[in-house]
């Protein structure tokens, strides 16, 4: 697998990036995670409601392919894009989603903070409140999209968004738990948590050479 550290890049490239890496892959083609940050934007989902967003912030608001409502990126949170090909790795994608938010769930743990799923929606949460969300596409059989925790990102853009689609649900971030560590050393826990995790692929059988 290959991992690809971004730094912090917009969001609207990065998107067509992801959408344009998963067209062209092959059966050959190396997963891939990207971990990234990006600059202020508010990202909505194909079934997504626009009243979900409550007031005008000037942050850019985005339209786009993934499931899910409406949610907030910014700098402070750890994005990961986890461009896999779940048939080669035998995984479904309720099987994927449940993976992404057990590697969360253990990536906090490290740092001694108990968190959990919540029946009905997707994201890992403490106390009730959420610290992470998740958003997919799948094409082909190859998912695109992920996960983004909350490390120290400002939250008040949360504030004028119903997060992913919930009236008044509170967002949290891991230096509200004293949590030192930044993007990097956070991204890297996170990181190795999924490879953990994520099945290995099946190798591709070596086409039979034609013999004369």
């Amino acid at each position: 697998m290959v991992v690809r550290h971004l730094g912090r890049v917009d969001y609207e490239p990065t998107w067509q990036a992801m959408r344009a890496f998963t067209d062209a892959r092959t059966a050959e083609t190396p997963d891939e995670l990207w971990v990234l940050e990006h600059p202020p934007v508010f990202t909505l989902g194909q079934a997504g409601k626009p009243e979900h967003l409550l007031r005008e912030t000037g942050i850019p608001l985005v339209k786009i392919d993934r499931g899910g409502q409406i949610t907030y990126h910014g700098p402070g949170q750890i994005v990961v894009y986890l461009l896999l090909d779940l048939h080669r790795r035998h995984l479904k994608v309720r099987e994927l989603v449940n993976l992404m938010e057990q590697a969360l769930i253990d990536c906090l743990a490290d740092y001694g903070l108990t968190a959990e799923r919540k029946d009905g929606a997707p994201g890992v949460y403490i106390g009730g409140a959420k610290i992470a969300a998740l958003g997919l596409r799948v094409r082909n059989g190859c998912s695109y999209h992920g996960l983004a925790l909350n490390v120290d990102a400002d939250l008040a853009p949360f504030t004028a968004i119903n997060p992913c689609g919930y009236e008044g649900l509170q967002t949290i971030r891991m230096k509200d738990f004293g949590i030192t560590d930044g993007i990097a050393e956070v991204g890297e826990r996170l990181v190795g948590h999924l490879q953990r995790l994520l099945p290995l692929p099946t190798v591709s059988p070596t086409p039979a050479l034609d013999r004369p």
